[in-house]
């Protein structure tokens, strides 16, 4: 044989060579693509918590909705409604950024309008209603007045619930301070110490806020439960390995992106929240959730 023939032996065998590689290459994309498109799902889900507790005598379920951003679950948000209605919460507690500075107030206050009247509704400001400006919060604030939903901000209400009694306390978010005389760090001593008033010491305590980075202040403050939101799952997860990518106010893979969380004898509970049509980037692995907490005693 030739020096020629060796040579385009080679050459001919050098380019089967890579299109074998670029085959493969492309059965990797498509392979890779085909496993990432259940991560693009965005669709309602419920997301259950059971938190056990001896002062629970009866049991309580709350409802967590947080950071809806207006954005839309069907005409007149019936897909949300009927899943809270579906789990029949005793409680819905509103975590912020229920509505949002940049999309129409309308899927909001449909949601709001929903539920008006049908349970023990309590609501915290997020930094999202703090944003929009001090006009356009006021606007917000009217219409959570509207449908009758209490606002905590540094106070707490006393609800009881099949014979059990809780003392559920709220703050505002941080923000706040944009558009109204708020200091946050008084507001968190201000609902403990209402509280320790309006209830007696054996009382489960749950605190709503917006925000589940500062979980050491509100664990120092001796809070039961906090419940909160504002991380949104930290937008892109992979189940297993990375529990957020980025999350507004703790940056890169933050530690409280969603979940349930323990800080000395606290238990802190993250919704990974609703928006969808207000985000940057598309959710993945990550779809929508209303998070339902069970409250019951231990020996349940």
């Amino acid at each position: 044989m030739d020096k020629q023939q060796i040579t385009d032996d080679k050459t001919q065998q050098n380019k089967e060579k890579r299109k074998t590689r670029r085959r493969r290459f492309r059965l990797v994309i498509l392979v890779l693509f085909v496993l990432s498109l259940p991560g693009y799902y965005c669709g309602l889900t419920v997301r259950n918590y059971e938190v056990r507790d001896a002062r629970i005598q009866g049991s309580i379920r709350i409802a967590l909705v947080t950071d809806l951003h207006s954005c839309k679950y069907g005409e007149d948000q019936r897909k949300l409604l009927r899943a809270i209605e579906e789990q029949k919460p005793d409680v819905i507690l509103l975590g912020g950024d229920v509505i949002d500075d940049v999309l129409p107030t309308g899927p909001a206050e449909a949601f709001l309008s929903g539920i008006s009247g049908k349970y023990p509704i309590y609501y915290v400001t997020g930094n999202h209603e703090c944003w929009s400006g001090k006009e356009n919060y006021l606007s917000s604030m009217k219409i959570i007045e509207k449908y009758e939903i209490k606002r905590l901000a540094g106070d707490c209400d006393i609800v009881s619930v099949n014979g059990t009694t809780i003392a559920i306390g709220g703050i505002d978010d941080p923000y706040a301070a944009m558009v109204e005389s708020v200091i946050w760090s008084k507001e968190l001593s201000d609902v403990k110490k209402e509280v320790q008033e309006k209830a007696s010491a054996d009382t489960f305590a749950v605190l709503l806020s917006h925000r589940p980075e500062a979980i050491e202040a509100y664990a120092k403050q001796g809070f039961d439960l906090v419940l909160a939101g504002h991380a949104h799952g930290g937008q892109w997860r992979i189940p297993g390995l990375i529990n957020g990518m980025f999350a507004p106010d703790q940056g890169l893979f933050p530690k409280y992106a969603g979940g349930r969380y323990e800080k000395d004898g606290t238990t802190m509970i993250v919704s990974r929240g609703l928006a969808r049509e207000s985000t940057i980037l598309p959710r993945f692995y990550n779809p929508p959730e209303l998070v339902i907490i069970d409250l019951v005693g231990e020996g349940k």
